[in-house]
């Protein structure tokens, strides 16, 4: 499974993200590596296609099931339209959802 964590310095989420992304990986007993893309300006986003901090992707997919990528890989941080409202940091369940359908 290939599973990329992308972020930028100026976004507090990515940490809380990340941990989050290690919590469900070790509840699964998976020790996948998480590739930390650092994205600190928009030569770099366009490379990876950043749609903003913090990005989980998952097999190169990103991991919130509306996603739609805009086009725009300015470094920024990234919200999410949870079920709890706007987040900062991706629902749980999608993480784990991905990570399930990655991992068979």
């Amino acid at each position: 499974m290939k599973i990329e964590l992308l972020w930028f310095e100026g976004c507090p989420n990515h940490r809380p993200a990340t941990d989050l992304l290690k919590e469900i990986l070790a509840e699964n007993r998976l020790e996948d590596e998480i590739v930390s893309i650092e994205v600190p300006d928009l030569e770099t986003g366009e490379m990876v296609k950043f749609p903003g901090s913090p990005t989980i992707r998952i097999d190169g997919k990103d991991i919130d099931p509306a996603f739609e990528d805009t086009g725009d890989y300015t470094p920024r941080c990234r919200v999410y339209m949870t079920d709890a409202g706007l987040n900062g940091v991706p629902e749980r369940r999608w993480i784990a959802d991905a990570v399930a359908a990655a991992s068979g």
